[in-house]
């Protein structure tokens, strides 16, 4: 019953309010009423006003773990400057579940920065996390595109082979990274970490054909 006071007196409220300041036309009360009639009308039809009043429960925000990527991250790219920071915010998106837009905001930027092989190889891994883990050929193309872009780098195989293993790609992935440990330099910080990854990738291999 309060409901449904409450709904009546706002209306009469707006009633009042657009009779006296509101200069309407002639036949304009007319159009008013009805107006307000059919909104009483929808109230008593999907409305509840019999109900008590209870809050809404702010949805509950779950986190997602980081990725592989965004754990590596700091090891083979800019750790530094606009990219970074554009990767960053990407990393955060994904935490929030909101993958959708950590595509977006890496896309944003290579519109700016076309030749930036961070920001290709960031796009890549998005893609896939916003793919639910699967090298789609979108995601595949951006990796291509980063390596193309700076060959020398070992940033675009490392994370390329990453997401190859991720989807369960193994032996794609294995061959990205023995041809990246077959060009990688002795003293190179990273070599030790891409040598153990395809120990475990020759393990899990091993597993499966058991």
């Amino acid at each position: 019953m309060t409901g449904w006071l409450i709904f009546v007196g706002l209306a009469l409220i707006v009633a009042g309010l657009l009779w006296r300041f509101g200069r309407l036309p002639k036949g304009g009360i007319e159009l008013v009423a009805a107006t307000l009639f059919l909104a009483v009308a929808g109230y008593a039809w999907q409305g509840s006003p019999g109900l008590s009043g209870k809050p809404t429960p702010a949805p509950e925000t779950a986190k997602v773990p980081d990725s592989a990527f965004a754990i590596e991250r700091d090891k083979l790219l800019a750790q530094v400057g606009s990219d970074a920071d554009v990767l960053s915010a990407a990393d955060a998106f994904h935490r929030q579940g909101l993958n959708l837009y950590a595509v977006g905001i890496i896309k944003g930027a290579l519109e700016k920065r076309p030749n930036s092989a961070d920001l290709w190889v960031g796009l890549g891994n998005a893609m896939v996390v916003h793919g639910g883990g699967l090298m789609s050929p979108a995601a595949e193309l951006a990796f291509q595109r980063a390596a193309a872009i700076a060959p020398d780098h070992p940033g675009p195989p490392f994370f390329m082979g990453l997401a190859y293993a991720q989807a369960g790609q193994l032996d794609r992935a294995e061959a990205v990274w023995r041809d990246l440990l077959d060009r990688a330099p002795a003293n190179a910080s990273w070599r030790p970490e891409l040598e153990q990854r395809l120990i475990e990738i020759e393990r899990l291999k091993t597993q499966m054909a058991q």
